[in-house]
């Protein structure tokens, strides 16, 4: 694989380097689930790289670069598979909207129209539940605080939610019908009260502090701080979406929190991470998730 520099293990391999070029390389349909968090426009700027798709002016250029990706995404996925997406709506500001006005960006619809456009379908779109205290005590958002609602509440606002966008390859050919591989569930593995629970169109029992650590991974032209995806998220998607042994791949795999959740349940991962501290740290967090030996999951 060509890429700055590549960490193997008994059932993943992680990528430094570029999402689009690295996920080129990689074989059509050989991907069983995309599972990630994509930069969320301009908002987190994790490095100075000119690849970096985080590192952009506008939505309109972020989504430029995107496209490029999900093409290859599109490509690497199996026949019947699903892509699922972390995301969430971005705030914007008075002071620097260029609107003279502040609100909310449908981040999530952009997204969408992006899958559909590279061939995607939307197959299912889960809201996950956020503690409005906890945002406000973050953010500082005069929109969540109790003061703001005293003043003038229709400046006040809900508290916003994560969601997980999850897109399907429908086939679209005889041979791609022919080459679906159903995921299969027992009665034991996964009990009907807990697929009610999951089915249900808004997690709410997502615990929002289960994270990898991200601190150790930080330097010091660190713009703004990293927010990893939830490990009950990952857990849920790779569960409910993907058989033992079978592939998830994250095109930004950051700190390799979606290769941790899918070696701990028995998946195998392929990562790329652009920023080397990151990509630095996943390798440590994926060495204590599996046996490293130097083999690649693609020949």
């Amino acid at each position: 694989m060509l890429c700055l520099n590549q960490w193997h293990g008994k059932n993943s391999s992680f990528y430094h380097g570029d999402s689009v070029e690295i996920t080129r390389q990689l074989p059509d349909n050989s991907v069983d689930m995309h599972l990630y968090s994509p930069p969320f426009s301009s908002v987190y700027t994790y490095s100075d790289s000119t690849r970096d798709m985080g590192n952009c002016d506008s939505d309109a250029e972020f989504f430029s670069q995107y496209a490029h990706l999900l093409r290859e995404l599109y490509r690497t996925l199996r026949p019947g598979r699903l892509c699922a997406v972390h995301c969430k709506d971005l705030v914007y500001y008075k002071g620097s909207s260029g609107r003279q006005s502040a609100g909310l960006r449908d981040f999530p619809g952009d997204l969408v129209r992006a899958h559909i456009e590279a061939g995607f379908d939307l197959h299912s779109k889960i809201t996950i539940w956020k503690d409005p205290v906890i945002e406000m005590q973050r953010t500082k958002a005069h929109g969540l605080l109790w003061k703001q609602l005293r003043d003038d509440s229709t400046i006040s606002r809900a508290g916003c939610a994560e969601y997980l966008l999850v897109f399907r390859k429908w086939p679209r050919t005889e041979e791609e019908e022919e080459a679906v591989v159903k995921v299969t569930h027992t009665k034991d593995e996964f009990p009907v009260l807990q697929w009610q629970e999951w089915a249900s169109p808004v997690w709410m029992t997502i615990n929002q502090t289960n994270v990898l650590n991200v601190q150790e991974a930080r330097d010091d032209r660190d713009e703004k701080h990293m927010c990893p995806l939830q490990l009950d998220v990952i857990e849920r998607a790779v569960k409910l979406y993907t058989n033992p042994g079978e592939v998830v791949l994250s095109p930004f795999g950051g700190i390799a929190s979606e290769g941790v959740g899918a070696l701990t349940y028995g998946r195998r991962y392929v990562g790329i991470e652009l920023k080397e501290s990151y990509w630095n740290t996943g390798c440590r967090n994926l060495r204590d998730a599996d046996d490293p030996r130097q083999v690649t999951l693609f020949g």
